[in-house]
């Protein structure tokens, strides 16, 4: 019984940990876009107040260019992230099944106990029954 509940612990402090992974790759993801759109305003920004919109053009603002390239950079970094978030995501359903089957066999160990415990009780009132029919 010991080693069932400290499986059941183990298991939901697993769930505990992968569910934290997910929320934390989440909110890097969120940081990540909400960064590039900073950005995306911030070379807006720049090129209208230098009139030039062609990063091509050889007075395009290199404030503007730096920004673009960071802005870039978080985009790519936010796409990267999706992949280890679909693992974790997986990751966080596979431990959660592993939860729950463990949690049933221990629900259906209790109920095959209550169902003998049960049993030994009416087992012992069709005893006392008995021998006060003899009496």
């Amino acid at each position: 019984m010991k080693s069932r509940d400290t499986l059941i612990r183990l298991r939901r402090f697993q769930v505990d940990e992968k569910r934290r992974r997910v929320t934390q790759i989440e909110m890097m993801m969120a940081d990540f876009l909400r960064m590039a759109a900073e950005l995306d305003r911030e070379v807006a920004q720049e090129e209208g107040r230098a009139g030039i919109t062609d990063p091509a053009h050889f007075a395009y603002p290199t404030y503007a260019r730096a920004a673009a390239g960071r802005r870039d950079n978080m985009r790519q970094s936010a796409a990267a992230l999706e992949g280890q978030l679909d693992e974790a995501k997986a990751e966080l359903g596979e431990a959660f099944e592993d939860l729950k089957k463990v949690e049933i066999l221990e629900d259906r160990e209790r109920s095959a106990e209550r169902a003998a415990e049960a049993l030994r009780d009416q087992a012992a009132m069709d005893g006392i029954g008995l021998s006060r029919a003899r009496a």
